[in-house]
This record gives structure tokens, sequence and C-alpha cells, in this order.
């Protein structure tokens, strides 16, 4: 897929394309359970119920998160996509959840599944649209780094297995006549869900918290902050330190000192830092970098020690 027909693919868009994707599969797969009674195609049709709640609560998510910046939230709102990872993880926990009730009380009471044919082909249709939203959706989210979009993109992965690990399940069921098998097979199912679903709020909750970024961006910076510095000969005329960073949703915040001599003027010291600045946001997409001037021989005390850059 070309990279402009990427650009064209907004998250909001996407995510609309995922709902409608989403109604399709419950239909297909409430269906396969219908005609087959197989518990483990319900689990299936169940996770997609999951799916379209998951993907109208990110479209909202997205919608408030592409907001400009006011008065009342000056960083702006791109946190709000971490609710929408969240919200999905605690769905896809109660989804489990529920899929291990049925499967227990089929498992107690077991019974023969009829047009097992016609229920595998209808949950495989149903699972390549999702594999194909899923390639798409995680492309778009890491060119857009959209954690919402990712979100919804590993949730249809793990709908993918799960349908793949059904189709095998009923399988087995249908050659053999164990019948134990089918609700055996969803109870797998919904601890693999059920896994997803803590790893989407555990993500979720460290871009709340203000994670850093990721190292290989932190090196970009600091190979860019090098080069500024090493530009001023040996004696170190510019020095960098404290740099922090952290994340929120698409925007990525750094904050740092530029330490230059005491004798520059306060134009000169500007222009630098303005061009350090450009230069670290075109290194990095996204990023918003500030950056506090001080003299050579001045610290500023943040409690802690670091190696200048």
């Amino acid at each position: 897929m070309k990279a402009s027909t990427l650009q064209y693919l907004t998250p909001r868009r996407l995510l609309l394309v995922s709902a409608v994707v989403a109604l399709c599969t419950i239909a297909l797969k409430t269906l396969a359970w219908q005609i087959t009674g197989s518990v483990g195609l319900l689990s299936d049709a169940m996770e997609s119920l999951v799916n379209l709640a998951s993907a109208l609560f990110a479209l909202a998510m997205v919608t408030i998160a592409a907001r400009p910046a006011d008065h009342h939230h000056p960083y702006g709102h791109h946190k709000a996509e971490y609710f929408a990872s969240g919200f999905e993880g605690l769905l896809i926990i109660v989804a489990a959840l529920a899929i291990c009730w049925a499967a227990v009380d089929r498992l107690l009471a077991p019974q023969p599944l009829t047009q097992v044919g016609w229920g595998l082909a209808l949950s495989v249709a149903s699972s390549v649209l999702n594999g194909l939203l899923a390639w798409v959706m995680f492309r778009v989210g890491k060119l857009h780094r959209s954690i919402a979009l990712e979100a919804d993109a590993r949730h249809l992965v793990t709908d993918v297995w799960t349908s793949v690990g059904v189709v095998v399940g009923i399988t087995l069921v249908h050659l053999s006549g164990w019948l134990w098998l089918d609700p055996v097979v969803a109870i797998g199912v919904a601890l693999n869900i059920l896994r997803e679903g803590f790893h989407l709020i555990w993500r979720s909750s460290q871009g709340l918290m203000d994670e850093a970024l990721e190292p290989e961006v932190l090196a970009v910076i600091e190979e860019t902050l090098v080069g500024f510095a090493s530009q001023q000969g040996e004696t170190r005329i510019i020095r960098f330190d404290h740099l922090t960073s952290r994340k929120a949703g698409q925007r990525r915040f750094v904050d740092l000192h530029m330490h230059m001599p005491a004798s520059w003027s306060l134009g000169r010291a500007a222009a630098v830092r303005a061009s350090v600045e450009q230069a670290l946001m075109g290194a990095v997409p996204g990023l918003r970098a500030s950056i506090q001037l001080l003299p050579s021989d001045a610290e500023a005390y943040l409690g802690d020690q670091e190696e200048p850059i």
C-alpha cells in the first residue's frame, strides 16, 4: 500500500471502517454459531461485539484527541487515546469472563454440533476481513503514532487467532466426536484474549503516567544534541543536560537545559536555541521541545545529577 494512501487513511477514517467491519463479522459469526450450536463460535461472536464497542469508543477518543489546545488543556487532548486503549482492555476482560461462563456451562452439558462446514466457512470469511483490516491499521497506527489505532489492531489480531483456534477445535470435534473439546477450545480462547486485555490496560496506564520516550527516539535526540555541541569546537561552548521526556498520545515532549557563555547576547542565544529546537523537531516527528537557557557556569538543581550531552 502506497504512503499517499496511508496518509489519506487517518485514524478516524480507519476506525469508522473498523466499526463497519465489526458489524459484518458479528453477522457472520452469529450466523455460524446459530447453524452449528458451537460455544466456540459463540465466544468468537462475543469478541466481535467487543470489537464494535471498542472501535466506537476509540473513534470518540481519537476525535477528542484531535482537538487543539485550549485554556483548560494547554498541552492538548492527546492523552484521550489512552482511555480508548484502557477501555478496550476492560471490554476484552469482560468478554473473556463471559466466554468462560458459557464454556463451563457447555462443558457440563455437551451438545452435538450441526452444519459444521457452513459454520467454519463463515468463521474463516470473518477472519480474513479482520486480518486485512488489522494489517492496514498497524501500518497507519505507526505512521500517525496512534495508540488507539494500534490497540484496535492488536485486538483484531487476537480475534483472528481466536477464530483460527475455534476453527481447529471445531474441526477436531467433528472428526473425533469429542463434544467436550468445543467448550475447552472456548476456554482457551478466553484465556488468550484475557492476556491481551491486561496488556492493553497496562500500556494505557503507562501512557497516562507520562512514560518516557522510546530508547531509539531518545538516541536520535541525543545524537542531534551532540551534533550541535560538537559544532562549537573541542572546548564545548554549548552543552546540554537535564533532559526529560514524555509521551502523550501522538505527541512527544522533551525538556532540557542548554548552557552557553554568559557573554553571549540574548539575541544570539535565542537564535541558537531556535536552531536546536527546529533540528530536534525535524529529527523526531511530533516532538515539542522546550529548552531553558543557562550560562555555562550556572547549574539548575533538580535533585539529581546527569552527565552533560
